[in-house]
């Protein structure tokens, strides 16, 4: 699943791809792509917006595709201004985003902007848990943070777990794991029983002397 950024650029994106790691020595990076349109997305002189952590040299610019080959079944992009390995290895993991205009209708499933997310009920089995407040991309998953009458809680936005976004009805269904969205109960270990345990032992121990030194003093005969 994925959905189109809005929150930081007048014109909404979409993210269409990540770059995993350099391949060979000229420049190459292996793409994980979100698009499935990848001959529409990916063409010669294709530029894409960068996100990447605020302290790499990359951040803040765009970069531009030069041609993009599949080797074994893996996408494999060559980019302009990345001329070897050093330079391809400084890109691992950015996202790639395109700008996207409102009038294009995208044929890609599963793909939202993120306004059409946000404020939606989320509901589990029936029952409504809260309301969608904002996403956050990360370079593995988005996530989807979801504000309930406990608090924010996250929500990987995988096809696993947000199963159906329904858009018109206002309904986004999550099948979380158990754990996920409570706290699961914590069991004692052995040292603390232990604990318990013994200081039950101690406490109990004075009663049980007090009780035989006054059997002892009420026998008749004793001095």
């Amino acid at each position: 699943m994925s959905s189109v950024n809005d929150s930081t650029t007048p014109r909404r994106q979409l993210r269409v791809g990540r770059l995993t790691k350099a391949h060979g020595l000229k420049g190459a990076i292996k793409l994980e792509l979100f698009t499935d349109d990848p001959g529409r997305r990916f063409v010669p002189g294709a530029v894409f917006t960068l996100q990447v952590p605020t302290g790499s040299p990359w951040h803040g610019k765009k970069i531009e595709l030069v041609e993009l080959r599949w080797y074994n079944q893996h996408a494999v992009g060559f980019f302009k201004d990345v001329p070897d390995r050093e330079a391809a290895e400084a890109l691992a993991k950015a996202i790639l985003w395109i700008d996207q205009d409102d009038a294009e209708q995208s044929g890609e499933e599963d793909a939202w902007y993120d306004h059409q997310l946000i404020g939606l009920a989320v509901v589990r089995d029936e029952v409504k848990i809260g309301t969608i407040a904002r996403l956050e991309h990360l370079p593995a998953q988005d996530l989807l943070i979801v504000k309930t009458p406990a608090g924010e809680v996250m929500i990987p936005f995988v096809k696993a777990i947000v199963p159906s976004v329904d858009i018109k009805s206002g309904i986004v269904t999550i099948t979380p794991p158990p754990g996920l969205l409570e706290e699961l109960p914590e069991e004692p270990d052995d040292d603390d029983a232990d604990a318990a345990g013994n200081n039950t032992a101690a406490t109990a121990a004075p009663e049980t002397e007090s009780e035989s030194q006054a059997e002892v003093d009420g026998v008749p005969g004793q001095s």
